[in-house]
């Protein structure tokens, strides 16, 4: 996934209602989204990749996406920047 990616969820930054969490200075990030990131912190700090995969997955679900589409996703939630240190 891209840069233009939130680095914790994989959420596309241009689908974020608000184009991106927050840096404590009040700057946008451009590498998580509003969901994930405000005020310069992770929201849900000790959330663990699989917590995350199961969020994601439900919300994808509801979304309609076909099945093996949202199981490609949540698979590749691993690679993003948040997750490869873990």
């Amino acid at each position: 996934m891209s840069k233009f990616y939130c680095q914790s969820c994989g959420m596309p930054i241009s689908k974020d209602p608000h184009h991106g969490g927050l840096e404590k200075d009040g700057t946008r990030s451009s590498r998580y989204c509003s969901f994930c990131y405000n005020d310069g912190e992770f929201v849900q700090k000790d959330i663990t990749l699989e917590q995350m995969q199961g969020v994601v997955l439900e919300q994808l679900l509801k979304s309609k996406m076909p099945r093996l589409l949202v199981r490609i996703y949540v698979r590749n939630i691993k690679k993003l920047s948040r997750w490869k240190t873990k």
